[in-house]
């Protein structure tokens, strides 16, 4: 049996991946290669990795034993290979960042090719979806998260300081009236975003220690956070958004703020990075740059893009809750 490591980080991302056809996405290959070479392996093992037959990639017990025995090896490979690169001076290897899809493609997405231009030896992917973050699953070097994670293995580093607020069209609100108090929106057309795990129908006012909360309801949901929004602009219903996506809508006068004097509890945008020893330099480095840039892009003040300031990584960097 002649396993290579170019098969193990083929695994990895099988593993890591929703579907056959997204691990095909994510290698820059085909379905029918990437299944190909799925049922090579297998054979080469003698075991049988993901279960056929199923619309979701299901890893069998024995291919959740091999995955998680090659992450620790395939981790313990890099941890190497930067201890050996790190004294040259320049970025070199490989980093993903994850995020959700509005955040990424907005923000997310220029400063990471600025960073990765200023490392022309550091090869550098970026992930978006709408689907939960999975740390246990380790898809990723640095994740771009809106809110507070619920696992608290993973390292936090705040980027930026952002609420999510209600909004809705002004032609909606010549319809169904303004709401006055937060129970009001409970009779309401609600638009729900379902992103990330929890109760997405539960819209939460307050501060901490003196939190609200309303179910509201809807004909019209979505786990895309454009489209609710477009919803939102064409007068169908009250949307719940984070603080610097909904700015430029309300500025424009296409979105007005609901209940705008019951603040809303905080929802801070976070890198989440593994703290398991050894955080490489290019993990670091990335999350200087995004808590340097990204601030002022959420403000609508994109100039910040070419800032070089430095923050110490170690500043209000905690664990998870």
């Amino acid at each position: 049996m002649n396993t290579s490591i170019d098969d193990l980080r083929f695994f990895q991302a099988v593993a890591a991946s929703e579907t056959l056809t997204a691990a095909a996405r994510r290698l820059g290959s085909s379905l029918p290669v990437v299944s190909k070479r799925l049922s090579a392996l297998e054979r080469r093992l003698d075991v049988r990795l993901v279960q056929r037959g199923t619309r979701r990639l299901v890893l069998t017990s024995e291919g959740t034993l091999y995955a998680r025995g090659l992450d620790s090896i395939l981790a313990r490979l890099r941890e190497l290979e930067d201890i050996v690169t790190e004294g040259s001076g320049e970025l070199r290897g490989s980093l993903v960042v994850q995020t959700t899809l509005g955040l990424g493609r907005d923000h997310v997405a220029p400063l990471v090719a600025q960073f990765a231009a200023r490392h022309p030896h550091l090869q550098v992917q970026l992930h978006t979806s709408a689907l939960p973050l999975r740390p246990h699953r380790r898809e990723f070097d640095v994740a771009v998260h809106v809110g507070s994670p619920s696992d608290s293995s993973l390292r936090m580093r705040r980027l930026a300081k952002n609420r999510r607020v209600p909004c809705a069209a002004p032609s909606y609100l010549e319809r169904r009236g303004t709401p006055e108090r937060v129970e009001d929106l409970a009779h309401h057309d609600c638009i729900v975003l379902r992103e990330n795990e929890g109760d997405y129908a539960l819209w939460r006012f307050g501060e901490a220690g003196d939190v609200r909360q309303v179910r509201v309801r809807g004909s019209l949901s979505s786990n895309d956070g454009g489209i609710v929004t477009d919803w939102a602009r064409q007068g169908r219903g009250v949307i719940m958004r984070s603080e610097w996506h909904v700015r430029p809508h309300v500025e424009s006068g296409e979105l007005v703020r609901v209940l705008p004097h019951v603040p809303t509890p905080a929802a801070d945008v976070y890198a989440l990075y593994e703290d398991d020893g050894h955080v490489p330099r290019r993990v670091t480095e990335l999350i200087e740059h995004l808590a340097a840039g990204l601030p002022d892009r959420l403000r609508g003040n994109e100039t910040a893009q070419g800032v070089q300031s430095r923050v110490p990584i170690d500043d209000e960097s905690v664990r998870g809750p």
